[in-house]
């Protein structure tokens, strides 16, 4: 099968969940005997630009500018069966979805995050849930408040977009939800059910699990929405400083805050940024992972620690509640007592074992690569063999490349 994979690549200064998911997937694909090639663009690129180039490129997500070009150049030399779709914000453009109709190839897009409602992609802002732009046609109120860049202007841009594209995505072939929790959000959007398909992130396997080390690992960025406000508080609420260790990973607006919090504790240690090997180590240096975000979260941390036979705490709210159950670790609500009490709670010892095996069966039925691979493969093989694609297919390779 020959596969196109478009992604518009994060900073690689800021972790990028979706970086690394995408990489995983050319890998994953190429090793399994797939012709797979790759349409990139980068947001690092967009430092080097004249001023110029930046002000023609900040209408990129409107118009699609260079890249649309680049892509059809792309579509004919490499005349994919498929094309999979991940982000396409800022460089790229939804306008591509129209050259693969034209081209004849099917699109599957795998959705990380609120992207096609919300200018922000997150559904959060100051701290708490926002939904101000939920249900309506053109996210005004993101612009007011500057979600995109923290800038009214590149705000105004994003939402010209988002309105602009939506029945552009309304029209492809199918979507690849990260977990039930955004697959519902699409149905609630108006997509088919039947055209979303949940299908987690993989996680490599990083082999038979170590016994249980002591203490719970937060390794995220250090921001409010990610939840780390409420471990320092409910940390400090649960009586647990002191006698078993709180490892803080990852960099942050709220560094400086959590290291001074730090400071006055005993057994709280604010790790800074590590790299993808370091954190494993840490997680298996641990007994318990954390998930204690205030919202949306694509539970790759979850997936984690689960490979490594870690129990996961987590909040009942978003993604990660319908993942974390109580086989595989524990849910509490995003308050500083509940979450002070689940603290408590999940540092029994045998329960950490128990759900800590539970964990890691979990990660070889669900997550494991060739897992997920097998259902992206079934996905587009059924997209392929529907009634009608196998001409679209066909007359899109009979050309000369």
């Amino acid at each position: 099968m020959r596969v196109l994979i478009a992604h518009n690549r994060y900073r690689s200064g800021t972790p990028s969940g979706e970086n690394i998911v995408v990489d995983r997937e050319v890998d994953l694909l190429a090793s399994r005997g797939h012709d797979v090639e790759t349409f990139f663009r980068s947001n690092d690129d967009y430092a080097d630009l004249s001023a110029a180039q930046k002000i023609r490129t900040s209408a990129s997500p409107v118009f699609g500018s260079s890249a649309r070009k680049d892509f059809q150049k792309s579509l004919r030399a490499f005349r994919p069966d498929v094309v999979h779709v991940h982000n396409v914000y800022p460089l790229i453009s939804p306008m591509i979805l129209d050259d693969c109709r034209e081209a004849g190839v099917p699109v599957f897009a795998t959705i990380h995050n609120f992207r096609l409602r919300c200018i922000k992609g997150t559904f959060f802002r100051d701290g708490q849930i926002c939904t101000d732009c939920e249900g309506r046609r053109f996210p005004t109120a993101g612009i007011v408040h500057g979600c995109y860049g923290e800038s009214i202007a590149a705000s105004s841009v994003m939402a010209i977009a988002l309105a602009r594209h939506r029945p552009r995505w309304e029209g492809i072939d199918g979507f690849i939800a990260v977990s039930d929790f955004v697959a519902d959000y699409l149905v609630k959007w108006g997509i088919d059910r039947s055209l979303v398909h949940v299908i987690p992130n993989p996680v490599e396997d990083p082999g038979e699990p170590s016994p249980p080390g002591e203490g719970f690992v937060f390794a995220a960025r250090l921001t409010e929405d990610k939840g780390l406000l409420l471990v320092l508080d409910a940390w400090e609420a649960s009586g647990l400083d002191g006698t078993i260790p709180l490892y803080i990973a990852g960099d942050g607006p709220l560094r400086g805050e959590a290291e001074q919090r730090a400071a006055r504790l005993t057994s709280v240690q604010v790790l800074g940024p590590l790299t993808g090997p370091e954190v494993q180590a840490l997680r298996r240096k641990g007994a318990v992972g954390l998930q204690p975000s205030l919202w949306f979260e694509a539970h790759p941390s979850v997936a984690e620690s689960f490979a490594l036979g870690r129990p996961v705490l987590a909040t009942n709210v978003g993604a990660a509640d319908s993942v974390v159950n109580d086989q595989v670790g524990w849910r509490s609500p995003p308050t500083v007592a509940s979450f002070a009490d689940a603290f408590r709670t999940a540092s029994d010892p045998r329960e950490v074992v128990a759900r800590g095996a539970a964990a890691r069966s979990h990660y070889e039925r669900t997550y494991e690569p060739a897992v997920v691979a097998s259902q992206l493969e079934s996905r587009f093989s059924e997209l392929l063999t529907r009634p009608g694609q196998q001409g679209r297919s066909a007359k899109n390779r009979s050309g000369p490349r």
